[in-house]
């Protein structure tokens, strides 16, 4: 019975891991390019049952087997398997901001920090006072040759991210730095709508031909949440997580019966 009590406990940790995803994922719902993220979960390994007074061995032509039957599985709990984002598209909303962008594809902005270089979906960005392209965070935007420097806000961005500073028949000042990696799956979250390397990820490489994605001027691109999806799934995990914990006070139940019962009377 004391076993019942931690595979109970078990599921509600994990029913509370994707508690939290699902309320991070609600609060940005409205922050531009912002990805859900998705908690799973995994069993335990499961135990074999067998009678406990038919225990022994016997011998077979090839070999030995045991005299105890199997009568059923046991399961131990379930933990939190992993908590990844889904990098699915997000729609795209005109902003008629010249500083505005959106990757209509997979891929980064890169963007430099105190911390190194780091990568964004969240193309709502500014020009500073020295006419740097800049996160709303103040990190400068990279183009291929460092940080992108304007004069004003009148530049063109055509969809391979080349930027002209008047029209674009002009001479292009740089082009967006936009990355890709081996396993995004694996970026690490920083904060701010920005991300990290990870080992796993690899390093970033910038996205040419089919894998680069189209620049969108004057778009952002909103996040993937859909609220009535996260509304279903959490009314769901907070069902899971009340039938964990009846199962608990049941367990507790049938203890409080076996000691103030079973074990005085034997008394």
């Amino acid at each position: 019975m004391i076993r019942g009590w931690y595979i109970g406990a078990s599921g509600m940790n994990a029913q509370q891991n994707r508690l939290d995803a699902i309320s991070n994922n609600l609060a940005n719902v409205d922050t531009t390019g912002f990805k859900r993220d998705i908690a799973t979960s995994k069993s335990f390994s499961e135990l074999l049952i067998r009678r406990t007074r038919a225990d022994g061995v016997y011998e077979t032509p090839f070999g030995s087997a045991d005299v105890a039957p199997i009568v059923g599985k046991l399961g131990l709990g379930v933990e939190t398997n992993e908590l990844y984002t889904d990098f699915s598209q997000g729609s795209f909303k005109s902003t008629d901001t010249a500083t505005d962008f959106a990757l209509n594809g997979k891929g980064f902005f890169a963007v430099q920090t105190p911390d190194g270089e780091r990568y964004t979906r969240n193309g709502d960005f500014f020009l500073g006072k020295e006419g740097v392209l800049l996160t709303k965070e103040g990190y400068p935007v990279l183009g291929e040759n460092g940080p992108i420097h304007v004069d004003d806000d009148k530049f063109h961005v055509n969809e391979d991210g080349m930027i002209y500073a008047k029209d674009v028949d002009g001479i292009p000042v740089d082009r967006l730095r936009i990355v890709r990696f081996e396993n995004e799956r694996y970026l690490k979250k920083q904060g701010g709508s920005l991300w990290r390397t990870t080992e796993i990820s690899g390093g970033a490489h910038i996205a040419e031909g089919d894998e680069r994605p189209k620049v969108l001027q004057r778009y952002t691109e909103t996040s993937n949440v859909n609220v009535v999806n996260e509304m279903v799934q959490m009314i769901e995990v907070n069902r899971a997580y009340e039938a964990n914990q009846k199962s608990i006070q049941s367990e507790d139940s049938m203890m409080d019966t076996l000691w103030n019962r079973v074990v005085v009377v034997s008394r």
